[in-house]
């Protein structure tokens, strides 16, 4: 989970998620510049290390953070690492 948060851009969006659900879409890291094979690459990160949920919603993705699993497993570390 803290590798997944490294990153600038993926603890970006992770932040982003923190207020609920968002469309994939709608989500985006600080650079919009950015390709979308790297934001691919980047909710694949935070996929995998369980920080987010990616679930399907008609053709489109929902994002959403995995806080109660988190929290359940390492208490207290997400909010201080995704404090502004």
């Amino acid at each position: 989970m803290l590798f997944a948060l490294s990153d600038p851009e993926r603890l970006a969006i992770a932040r982003q998620l923190v207020d609920g659900p968002l469309d994939m879409a709608a989500c985006h890291a600080t650079d919009p510049n950015l390709p979308k094979s790297t934001k691919s690459h980047f909710m694949k990160v935070l996929r995998e290390a369980g920080v987010i949920r990616n679930e399907p919603n008609g053709r489109r993705r929902m994002l959403t953070l995995r806080r109660d699993d988190l929290d359940m497993l390492f208490p207290g570390l997400l909010d201080s690492v995704l404090r502004k």
